[in-house]
């Protein structure tokens, strides 16, 4: 773990409890001495170090040494329309995005989207959160849903879609919003209307699960 987001963080002493504690005292092992970061989610930016100076069967005692600016972001923001899929196929895939520095996801029902599916976007928001302190990221991953393809695209008209296409993606710099069908891919009518839209594909034979293209085409951008 880089760093612990904890609402406290920033003040000159902080009483480490409960699972927390389990963690960092029982699991990591940390001891009278080590040093540890912490940040807030309000000025995420802000890394503080704190040291362990008391520790008892069930509370740690830690001093704050000292405070800087350290933020830890991509070079590049991009930002993902995916077709809703299983809440569960897009859970497993939710902390290597957030690794690999994808910016925002804007969940869109599409036409073969099932109609069943739903988001939650607490629970994403824990996973992304649990990744973030795992990998030194401070930029929080946003979500957003929208109604159509249609609705998404009137706003941000430079789209990028995967789909199948004789063009293959190599260019990467000017990338900002990047359309992922759902399983199945778009229907007819979908593919009719983003026509105007740029396509492109990855170099592979194979077909890609909407999860796997969405890794794919994420760390070919960012990476």
């Amino acid at each position: 773990m880089i760093y612990i987001l904890e609402p406290s963080a920033g003040e000159e002493t902080l009483f480490v409890k409960g699972e927390l504690h389990k963690y960092l005292i029982k699991v990591r092992r940390h001891t009278l001495g080590d040093v540890l970061g912490f940040r807030s989610k309000e000025s995420i930016k802000t890394l503080h170090h704190y040291e362990i100076v008391a520790l008892e069967p069930r509370v740690a005692q830690l001093k704050r040494i000292k405070s800087e600016e350290l933020e830890v972001k991509s070079s590049k923001n991009l930002h993902i329309a995916w077709c809703i899929i299983d809440a569960k196929s897009i859970e497993k895939v939710l902390a290597s995005l957030c690794e690999i520095g994808v910016n925002k996801i804007s969940f869109i029902s599409c036409d073969r989207s099932q109609k069943n599916f739903k988001l939650d976007f607490k629970r994403f928001e824990r996973i992304v959160e649990a990744s973030m302190q795992q990998s030194g990221r401070t930029s929080i991953m946003e979500f957003d849903r929208y109604a159509s393809i249609e609705s998404f695209i009137s706003e941000f008209p430079q789209t990028k879609v995967f789909d199948f296409t004789e063009t293959i993606l190599e260019n990467t710099e000017d990338f900002r919003e990047v359309l992922v069908g759902c399983e199945g891919g778009f229907s007819p009518k979908e593919k009719e209307f983003l026509q105007k839209q740029e396509v492109f594909r990855l170099s592979t034979p194979m077909i890609l699960r909407s999860e796997s293209a969405l890794l794919a085409v994420s760390s070919k951008i960012l990476l």
